[in-house]
C-alpha cells in the first residue's frame, strides 16, 4: 500500500496515533480531538466521512454527491482518489461500519 501521508517527521504522526490509541482506551477520544482540531477542521472531517460514505455506498455520480453535500468538485475528487489507493480491507471496513453492517 502507498503511504498516503508524508509527515515532516514520522515521529510526529506516530505520536499523534499513540495519543489517539490512548484516548480510545481511556474513553477520552472526543475530548482529545476537540483539543487538537478547530471547529472548522472537525466540520471538514465530518464532510469527508459523508463523502466517503456516499462514494462507497451509492451509485450516485460524483457531480450529484457534490451538489447534495454542497461542496467543491475537487473535494469529491480527492475523496475518490483516496479510495483508489487505500488498502481494500480498510475501505471495506469503513463501508461496513458506516452502514451498520458490522
Amino acid at each position: 500500500m502507498k503511504n498516503i501521508y508524508t509527515p515532516r517527521d514520522i515521529s510526529e504522526w506516530q505520536q499523534f496515533i499513540f495519543l489517539v490509541k490512548l484516548a480510545v482506551e481511556e474513553d477520552k477520544l472526543e475530548n482529545l480531538l476537540e483539543m487538537l482540531f478547530t471547529t472548522d477542521e472537525r466540520n471538514s472531517f465530518g464532510l469527508r466521512v459523508q463523502i466517503i460514505n456516499a462514494l462507497l455506498n451509492t451509485d450516485l455520480p460524483q457531480r450529484e454527491i457534490q451538489q447534495q453535500l454542497r461542496t467543491s468538485a475537487a473535494t469529491i475528487t480527492r475523496g475518490s482518489n483516496m479510495l483508489k489507493v487505500v488498502n481494500p480491507d480498510i475501505r471495506e471496513w469503513v463501508s461496513k461500519k458506516l452502514n451498520g453492517k458490522a
